[in-house]
């Protein structure tokens, strides 16, 4: 069996609830990984903003 079949599925000796709250922790990483991405291309537009002149009025 390959390692990605085994992390793709239930580990031996893992009980429902270690399953569970596994995939919760994989859920949670994927929303925080694209919080992330979005920050990025936030920042990255702030910083944009800042270098490009602005006039005062």
């Amino acid at each position: 069996m390959k390692q990605y079949e085994i992390d793709a599925g239930q580990r031996p000796g893992t009980t429902t609830e270690e399953s569970a709250q596994l995939k919760a922790l994989k859920k949670e990483n994927a929303e925080l990984k694209r919080a992330n991405e979005i920050l990025k291309a936030a920042a990255s537009f702030f910083a944009a903003e800042l270098d490009r002149p602005h006039t005062r009025s």
